[in-house]
C-alpha cells in the first residue's frame, strides 16, 4: 500500500525532481539493502564501522525506487534517472521524515517507556485499543532512534492508534523519540535499576523516563507507578496513578496466581489474565487506564486481555522431552524484574525448583549490589540456583544464610548445559533469566 508518493519526501527535503520521479509511489521505508520490497525508499544509515552508501546498488536490485543520500557524489552505478534525496545526515533526515509522516496521518499515538514492562505493556494496550481502532505498534526492537521512525512510516494512511514502544540507555533519548512521535499520552510503567550505570542512580533513571514529556501533546495524560515515589513526586499536572495502593486511580484490588494464567481483579472488574506475575497485573492496569481515557470500557479491555499475546522469551514455557517446564523469561534482565520472575516461579506447583541466572548487565558499579539483591530474594523453595557470566556470582554471596539448595557458578555454558540436564524430570520448572546479550536462549535450546 502507498504510504506517499516521492513528492512528499522532496517536499519536505527541498529538492527539484522530474515529475515522473515526483510520482513514484513509496511504499517502504528502510535502511536494510538486503531486504526486498516493492517501491522502497532506502535510508542508507552510517555507523561507526559501516557506511551503508555503499549499499545502494543491492539496494536498487532488492526493490528501492529511490533513496536518502547523505555524499555529494552521485554513484557511477546507479541509473542516471535513479532519483536521490540529498540531505546532511539520513538518519536526522529518517527522523524528520517519520515526525513529518506522523503529522500528516495524526493518529493516537500512546508512548510506552519504563525500566521494565514496556513491551508486555505496549501489547496490552493494542490488543486493547484493537477492540474499535485500526491499530498499529512498535514490533520486535523497533524502540530506539532508528526504530521509532521506522515504526511511525510502516503505518497505513489508514491506522487510527499507534503504540510506540520508546527505549533508552541515556539522557536525552526519550526526549529524542518524545519529540518525534509526539505522544497524545504516555505510560512510564515502573523506575527500575536498567542502565543505571549510564544514569547514575534510580533519581537519574527516573529523570531520563520523564523526558517522555518533551513531546507530549497539550493536555496528555501521563500514566505512571502511582506506588513509584519518584513518579509520583513529579509536577506534571494530568497524571493517573496506577498500583496496588487504595490511592491510585486505578487500583491492583486483588490477584491470585494460578499454574497457567491469574485472576485480577482492578477497579472492582475481575477478569482472567494469561500472563503470571503481580507485575503483569500492574501492567494490565495501565492499559485499562489508556483505554478508558480512549473510550474503551474496563469490560471491553478485561475481555481483550483474556486473550492477549506476547511475544517469546518472555515467561515463555517450554516442556522438554523429560516432562521439565522450562521458562525462557531471557529477553531481558534487571534486578526488578528477575525478582519478580523469581516470585512467580515460587507460587508454581512443581516439586523441584531452579534457577538460571546470568549477568544483569550495564549496572557498572552497581553490579555487586544489584545481584546480591537477587540473592537475597531467594529462599528455600528454590532447590538449586546456577550462575552463569561475571557478576551473576553475586547472586550467590547474596543467599540467605538458611539457603540449603544447590548453588554454583558456571563461566562455561557447556558445564552448565550438563548441570541442568541432570535435573530434566516431570516435576522440575527451570527459570531462564538475564540480559539479552547473554544469549541464555542458547543453553536453552541445547537442554529441550
Amino acid at each position: 500500500m502507498e504510504k506517499f508518493t516521492l513528492n512528499f519526501v522532496a517536499d519536505l527535503f527541498e529538492q527539484q525532481l522530474t515529475e515522473q520521479q515526483r510520482n513514484l509511489s513509496i511504499h517502504h521505508i528502510y535502511t536494510d539493502s538486503r531486504q526486498s520490497v516493492e517501491g522502497g525508499l532506502f535510508v542508507p544509515i552510517v555507523g561507526d564501522r559501516f557506511d551503508a552508501h555503499d549499499f545502494i546498488s543491492g539496494a536498487i536490485e532488492q526493490g528501492a525506487v529511490a533513496a536518502l543520500w547523505s555524499r555529494t557524489e552521485k554513484p557511477d552505478d546507479i541509473p542516471e534517472d535513479f532519483p536521490l534525496i540529498y540531505v546532511d545526515d539520513t538518519l536526522k533526515a529518517l527522523q524528520d521524515l517519520a515526525k513529518a509522516y506522523r503529522q500528516e496521518l495524526n493518529p493516537t499515538v500512546i508512548g510506552v517507556t519504563g525500566s521494565n514492562g514496556k513491551t508486555t505493556t505496549k501489547e496490552l494496550i493494542a490488543a486493547c485499543l484493537s477492540v474499535k481502532y485500526k491499530t498499529a505498534k512498535t514490533e520486535g526492537n523497533l524502540n530506539n532512534h532508528i526504530g521509532l521512525p521506522l515504526t511511525i512510516l510502516r503505518m497505513e494512511r489508514d491506522v487510527d492508534v499507534l503504540v510506540a514502544e520508546m527505549g533508552m540507555s541515556a539522557f536525552g533519548e526519550i526526549e529524542l523519540l518524545s519529540l518525534i512521535g509526539q505522544p497524545n499520552h504516555a505510560v512510564i510503567t515502573n523506575i527500575g535499576e536498567s542502565h543505571i550505570e549510564f544514569l547514575g542512580s534510580r533519581e537519574g533513571i527516573a529523570k531520563a523516563k520523564l523526558e517522555i514529556k518533551a513531546g507530549l501533546q497539550k493536555q496528555g495524560q501521563l500514566i505512571i507507578d502511582g506506588d513509584e515515589p519518584l513518579l509520583t513526586s513529579d509536577d506534571y499536572p494530568n497524571k493517573v496513578h496506577c498500583g496496588f495502593h487504595s490511592k491510585n486511580d486505578y487500583r491492583v484490588e486483588a490477584y491470585v496466581q494460578g499454574q497457567e494464567q491469574s485472576n485480577v481483579t482492578i477497579n472492582e472488574t475481575t477478569f482472567t489474565l494469561p500472563l503470571l506475575g503481580k507485575h503483569q497485573a500492574l501492567n494490565a492496569a495501565f492499559a485499562i487506564a489508556v483505554s478508558e481515557l480512549m473510550n474503551v470500557s474496563i469490560d471491553q479491555a478485561a475481555k481483550q486481555l483474556e486473550t492477549v499475546i506476547i511475544p517469546g522469551m518472555r515467561f515463555e514455557k517450554i516442556e522438554t522431552k523429560e516432562g521439565a517446564l522450562l521458562i525462557n523469561d531471557a529477553y531481558n534482565a534487571s534486578a526488578t524484574s528477575m525478582i519478580a520472575s523469581l516470585d512467580v516461579v515460587k507460587k508454581m506447583d512443581y516439586q523441584r525448583k531452579v534457577a538460571v541466572l546470568a549477568d544483569i548487565l550495564e549496572l557498572g558499579d552497581f553490579a555487586e549490589e544489584a545481584h546480591k539483591k537477587v540473592g537475597q530474594s531467594l529462599d528455600e523453595q528454590f532447590d538449586a540456583i546456577f550462575t552463569f557470566g561475571t557478576s551473576s556470582r553475586f547472586i550467590l554471596d547474596g543467599l540467605p544464610a538458611t539457603f540449603s539448595g544447590k548453588q554454583k557458578h558456571f563461566t562455561s555454558k557447556q558445564a552448565l548445559i550438563e548441570e541442568i540436564a541432570s535435573y530434566l524430570d516431570e516435576d522440575t520448572v527451570v527459570l531462564f533469566k538475564g540480559s539479552r546479550s547473554m544469549k541464555l536462549e542458547e543453553i536453552i535450546e541445547a537442554v529441550h
